[in-house]
């Protein structure tokens, strides 16, 4: 068994062990050191003895770490209750609780990012380095934000004792399933690569949850992943600085991708359960589906648009809307949608400067480009928008 495929498999492990430590009556934040640990021997030891049940190697190694662990704090209390609850070597169990770990990664009690670190280090396996090489913090940073995550969950956990109390039963109502896409959608979207790939880590996280849950919302959060993962190689020019949708070439979009996500969408769709993942979904699938960007559907896109407002009113898909308004429409029609919302919204003023280029306004244009680029929340947009006003200053003065 290589290095590679060993972590891959303990990756996928690390949640429902770590489940089963937690609803035997681990403490969180020991159940997850204890996982660590065993993973860290299990590293150590497969390539030259990989086990026949891995989950149950694991499980039963993880035990007797956190056994370990509290045997050494003369503080815990039922010690002895946890020794004699040792499991026997042997297959693991078959019940698998890693939906419920899910939820409790992304429980309500947490800021988004330490839910993000939290389900990226308990449900995807990452180690703390990783981790914070994906986000651009530092190893020291990353170790306090999960572990003071930890120690917020601790007493939200999945033992018989607190499912009987429903101490944690609100975390597992369909109703909540939208918090943890949420927390998914945020690792996919702010992750940068590090020595692991944080985008592609949040689809199989994705994947996994999908095969756990029957609900259209998780396929259409899948969807919409894979349908935006498809257009990554082409988002960026070989200098690195940033390649609008409209200017992307769209023989380098992932076609597998594509029709991936366009599939799970539309047995998504027949459900006839739609949901905003859903509906985000279907408007980057009219884009895939145009062969160039003047053969856009915008007019459908629109309607999306309105479906979307619709079930989240939400002002930055108001923003969203009043583009796709200014291509189907024409700018002004644009710009007209634009005037109803609140000028410091996130990337309002570069909204603006496209839709007055788009309407003849380049003086207008240059002028909230630079604006727009001075609000730009990274380096690669603010240069991507000093750029644009730097362009139409040259066509004004040519």
């Amino acid at each position: 068994m290589t290095t590679q495929m060993d972590e891959a498999l303990l990756r996928s492990l690390t949640p429902s062990v770590l489940a089963i430590l937690v609803r035997r009556g681990a403490d969180f934040a020991a159940a997850e050191d204890a996982v660590q640990d065993a993973l860290v021997e299990a590293l150590r030891v497969w390539t030259a003895d990989p086990p026949r049940d891995a989950k149950g190697w694991l499980v039963t190694v993880a035990w007797r770490k956190f056994l370990d662990a509290t045997r050494a704090d003369a503080a815990r209390r039922r010690r002895e209750d946890r020794v004699d609850e040792e499991p026997a070597p042997g297959p693991a169990p078959a019940v698998d609780d890693t939906l419920q770990l899910y939820f409790l990664c992304a429980h309500p009690s947490l800021t988004p990012s330490s839910a993000v670190a939290l389900t990226l280090r308990a449900v995807g396996g990452l180690t703390t380095r990783q981790i914070a090489q994906a986000y651009l913090v530092p190893e020291a940073t990353m170790a306090q934000r999960i572990s003071r995550a930890k120690r917020t969950v601790s007493d939200v956990g999945l033992s018989p004792a607190r499912a009987k109390s429903r101490a944690w039963g609100r975390f597992d109502q369909p109703g909540d399933v939208a918090t943890v896409l949420r927390v998914l959608y945020l690792v996919f979207n702010e992750g940068y690569s590090g020595d692991v790939d944080v985008a592609a880590e949040a689809i199989r996280l994705t994947r996994q949850l999908a095969a756990a849950i029957d609900h259209p919302e998780v396929a259409g959060l899948l969807a919409l992943m894979l349908l935006h993962h498809a257009r990554r190689a082409a988002r960026t020019a070989p200098d690195g600085s940033l390649v609008p949708l409209a200017e992307q070439d769209r023989g380098r979009w992932d076609t597998a991708s594509t029709a991936e996500g366009v599939g799970i969408l539309q047995a998504a769709l027949a459900r006839d359960r739609l949901g905003e993942f859903q509906a985000q979904a279907a408007i980057a699938a009219l884009h895939a589906d145009a062969p160039t960007a003047e053969e856009t559907d915008w007019v459908q896109i629109v309607e999306w648009y309105d479906e979307l407002t619709r079930l989240t009113d939400s002002p930055v898909v108001r923003l969203n809307r009043a583009v796709a308004v200014g291509e189907a429409d024409g700018p002004r029609a644009g710009l007209a949608a634009l005037a109803a919302l609140d000028e410091s919204l996130p990337r309002h003023a570069a909204v603006a400067a496209y839709l007055h280029e788009r309407d003849g306004d380049l003086a207008t244009a240059a002028r909230l480009y630079v604006e727009a680029a001075h609000k730009a929340p990274n380096l690669a947009e603010r240069a991507h928008l000093t750029r644009q006003a730097a362009r139409l200053n040259a066509r004004r003065s040519g």
